[in-house]
This record gives structure tokens, sequence and C-alpha cells, in this order.
């Protein structure tokens, strides 16, 4: 997981100053894990331009009460353990596939097919070569199989990238998942809300392993090239110009997290001001 934060700071152009060598390095890191690099780059950048919009934001777009599958079917003890299960093994592939806890799309949105419409006509042959690289990955990955074992291989690389897209999943949603945090239609989003419409949060020894991603996501989102070894220095600085703009959590992350798939079902405006343009979390 920290070497693909890695790769996700190439993406931002926060590696190096030169485009050709982020893109070149975050191609060859992100493909072997599997993950489409200009795909994800791409679609990544929009959600960082629409942060906590309800109709423009790239992932996860929250349920509204009216989607009685979420609000009232799961909403219980048995359908939250159901649905952390499910989301913290499958979200990962079934997002890049399937566009799950993205944006309605007219069409078919994944970040595998060049022609969808997460992606504008100038970045469509890039989503040829992203696919290009998954297919060496898994060839690489067969010929390894081939000279070892299935099981020899799921051992050494599958069951760590299950690990490895649970993180993503587990510190993804927990950035974008807060009873504090609002979400924004049209009338009242801008940017500025949106960037701040994140929280930190210390996941102990895990800060340094994953590049401070987890504990400096306010900063990243106001100002995605910094490179991730000055964002706890750029979050100092910060914090008292933001005041209380700036969200932080020191909840345990354990506890957070349970809190969160619990408290942060569906989102709906304030009772009495349902045309605000602003929506909260609910259960």
């Amino acid at each position: 997981m920290g070497i693909w934060s890695i790769g996700h700071d190439l993406g931002h152009h926060a590696f190096s100053e030169y485009q050709w060598l982020d893109d070149a390095i975050g191609f060859v890191v992100h493909s072997s894990f599997l993950t489409p690099y200009f795909s994800f780059k791409y679609s990544h950048r929009s959600h960082h331009a629409h942060t906590n919009s309800m109709e423009y934001d790239e992932v996860w777009i929250p349920k509204r009460k009216a989607d009685t599958m979420y609000s009232e079917v799961l909403n219980n003890p048995l359908g939250n353990l159901f649905m952390t299960v499910v989301r913290l093994l499958l979200s990962f592939p079934m997002y890049f596939t399937f566009n799950i806890h993205g944006r309605p799309y007219n069409g078919f949105a994944s970040h595998f097919y060049p022609h969808s419409p997460i992606f504008n006509d100038s970045e469509r042959k890039q989503i040829w070569l992203s696919d290009a690289g998954m297919l060496v990955a898994f060839y690489a990955l067969y010929k390894i199989a081939a000279a070892t074992s299935a099981t020899w291989l799921f051992c050494i690389y599958g069951a760590p990238l299950l690990v490895m897209n649970a993180h993503f999943i587990f510190f993804t949603f927990l950035h974008h998942s807060h009873p504090s945090l609002a979400h924004y239609d049209s009338r009242e989003w801008d940017w500025i809300r949106g960037a701040l419409s994140t929280v930190d949060r210390d996941y102990g020894i895990f800060n340094t392993i994953f590049h401070d991603v987890t504990c400096a996501h306010v900063v990243h989102h106001l100002i995605s090239t910094i490179p991730h070894y000055h964002t706890v220095e750029a979050t100092k600085a910060i914090k008292p110009i933001l005041g209380d703009y700036y969200k932080y959590d020191d909840t345990p992350i354990l506890k957070a997290f349970w809190r969160e798939t619990k408290e942060c079902i569906f989102v709906e405006p304030d009772e009495g001001a349902e045309n605000s343009g602003i929506y909260w979390f609910r259960r």
C-alpha cells in the first residue's frame, strides 16, 4: 500500500519536475498492482476538482434516503457487517471495472473502457495504454504461476494484494465519511468547500507506512502537488490559517471505521432546509 501511494503521488505530478518521468514510473508501479494508471490518474483528477459534489464527484458518492436498499434493508448490524466485508474485499476492483461508488454516467463507465464517459477524447489513447499495462501484468503473473504454482503466487502476491485493496478502501472511505462532513449540490458547491470536506486521522505507525496520506489528506486536497514527505509539514502550517475549517478526528481508527459504517449510511438536507443544497450524513 505504501508503494501504491507513491504511484498515486506520481499521478499528481508530485514526485519529480518531469511529467514524463512521473508517468513512466507511475505506470510501472500501478500496473504491477493491477491498477490502470492513466485511467485512475484522470478520474482521480476529476475527484479532486469536484470533491463532495453530489453531481460531479467521482468516488464515494453518498446514497440518498430514497435508496431503501441502503437506508432500510442493509441499515442494521448484520447488513452493516455484510457491506463492510464486501466493501473491503471487492470495492477496489469493482470500482475500476464497474464504477462502483462512482457518479452515475450515461453509458458504460469503466476505467478499462477507453470510450467510457469518464474520460474525454484527449485521454482515450492513454486508457488503451493502461489496459496494455494490465495485460502485461496479468501475463507476467500467469508465467510466474506456471513456473511455481497458483498457491505460491496467491501467498506471495494475491493475498498481499487483497490486503492492499482493503487498506485502500479503508482509508479512502474514512477520508470522506464523517458526520461533520457535508456534501453539496450545484446550488452550494464550490471548489474550496469541497476541498475542505475531508478529514485527517491518526493511523499510528501506518501514517509512516502509507507516506502520511492518512494524516495529511486535507492539505493534499488543497495542494495536490505537494510531495508526500512535505505534507505533514504543510499541514502544520495551514492548521492555524484554516482554524475550525480544518477537520481532524483522533478516534481510534478501527472504532472510527465501525462508527462511520453505522452512522454515515446516506445523506439528506437538514429538516426544514430541503432546498438548501447542503446534505449531511444520516443513519
